[in-house]
């Protein structure tokens, strides 16, 4: 069997959307042939715990952790937070705090920590790696950003050993929606785009999550990186037993939910009818699992729809996939801002495993819209559509009163995290043949 080095910052027992990926990956890369060997930190920040998907990581997979320092103990205190207070994914670009003290950490982190705040990893990972691989054999190595420090350890061993890389991109680098927003000097924009177009000339095979952000890249590049979507694994569905629905006309949104993608048209929505009906009124329940910036609970507040907010607070993923099937509705909130094309939140593809409806808000021409369009799993209406979510909230409403709520989702199936691992597999075995 072939041996695959993956170079990973997230891995449980840190839990979130940027472990799902490659875990599940690992999970299913042995029926392809392939035996992953992970190289991951001893002490990584850990935003959000889930040592339940430790229960995932396939028997005998060697994991080799090394310790990292990480600036975030000053982040934190310039911001007032605790020690032991988790920094959220995502929840970075809220504008806690004073808004000095937040923009002075914006451009720290786009001007000094370059790629990213796990720099301080790349020097001795490169040292470690170089040596390990000079006793032990890999047939290729891959490396998964963000943060994207994980390509620059791969393109410094790839100097000493000729071992085929691919590099996988989960989110873009100088093209992320919030990119804008790092108060960059000229400097430090060029050294970005620098490291950015090293790691995309370099690496033998780059692949990104959806089709416009290989547009992207291709762009900046002149590359088209090759398309993995991420997904769902079924095992996580055929586990869960004798769910029943919730009672309340639910809308669930999972994982983090920043100032971005605040949907105020479904609040202004829901405020509305539940002020005509009071029915309606005493069935909502807004349920959040996952970290939820303040700014959305101001908002939510704002439109009285308070005593109708559940804050669950961050789950195992086990138990995550428990609360998608029971909910009455699930709700995808997509980023509105910038480049805003290819964002398909992780969650999505789950959702569709889960087989409730999908009420998404987001861009009607974006890669999230034709994935629930291809599934039918669900309905996606743009930010400011008001009218037309009215028209889907009372639709479903109207269902869940008959007990008739439900979806018929179709051709979902190739996203299925067995069949994506394939296509991993696939990838591996044309550059470790060229080579």
């Amino acid at each position: 069997m072939k041996k695959v080095l993956i170079i990973t910052y997230y891995w449980p027992p840190m839990g979130g959307g940027g472990v799902q990926r490659w875990v599940k990956t690992t999970k299913y890369l042995r029926e392809y042939g392939w035996e992953p060997i992970i190289y991951t930190t001893k002490n990584g920040e850990i935003a959000i715990q889930d040592k339940e998907l430790l229960k995932e990581i396939p028997e005998g997979i060697e994991t080799i952790r090394t310790k990292i320092w990480e600036p975030f103990g000053l982040y934190k205190k310039l911001l007032g937070k605790k020690k032991e207070e988790a920094l959220l994914p995502g929840m970075s670009q809220s504008s806690e705090g004073s808004s000095f003290l937040h923009n002075l950490s914006l451009w720290i982190r786009g001007n000094v920590f370059i790629p990213d705040a796990r720099k301080f990893w790349i020097k001795p990972s490169s040292k470690f790696l170089i040596n390990y691989l000079k006793e032990n054999k890999v047939d290729a190595i891959i490396s998964t950003g963000p943060p994207h420090s994980t390509h620059l350890i791969a393109k410094n061993v790839i100097k000493k050993h000729t071992i085929p890389w691919l590099a996988d991109f989960r989110d873009p680098w100088t093209l992320i929606d919030f990119y804008h927003k790092l108060k960059l000097s000229n400097w430090a924009d060029k050294k970005h785009k620098l490291l950015e177009q090293e790691v995309l000339h370099t690496a033998n095979e780059v692949v990104t999550v959806t089709w416009s952000w290989a547009n992207d890249f291709k762009e900046i590049s002149g590359r088209v990186p090759v398309v993995i979507t991420n997904g769902y694994d079924p095992a996580d569905f055929t586990a869960v037993e004798d769910v029943v629905l919730d009672k309340k006309f639910t809308l669930t949104h999972t994982g983090s939910l920043n100032e971005d993608r605040n949907p105020h048209a479904l609040w202004k929505v829901l405020a509305e009818l539940a002020q005509k009906d009071e029915q309606f009124k005493n069935d909502l329940e807004i349920k959040f699992i996952g970290q939820v910036a303040a700014e959305v609970i101001q908002s939510i507040n704002q439109h009285q729809l308070q005593n109708n907010l559940k804050l669950v607070g961050s789950l195992p993923h086990n138990q995550v996939i428990e609360q998608m099937i029971s909910s009455q509705l699930l709700l995808a909130l997509l980023n509105n801002t910038p480049k805003n094309d290819g964002i398909i939140p992780g969650k999505l593809f789950e959702y569709i495993g889960a087989q409730r409806p999908i009420v998404a808000i987001g861009k009607p021409e974006g890669d999230a819209a034709k994935v629930i369009k291809e599934t039918q799993a669900g309905t996606l209406t743009g930010f400011e559509e008001v009218d037309s979510l009215k028209e889907i909230i009372n639709h479903h409403y109207a269902a869940y009163k008959s007990n008739s709520l439900k979806v018929n989702s179709k051709g979902y199936e190739k996203f299925s995290r067995r069949i994506l691992a394939k296509s991993f597999a696939d990838e591996l075995n044309k550059i470790s043949a060229s080579q």
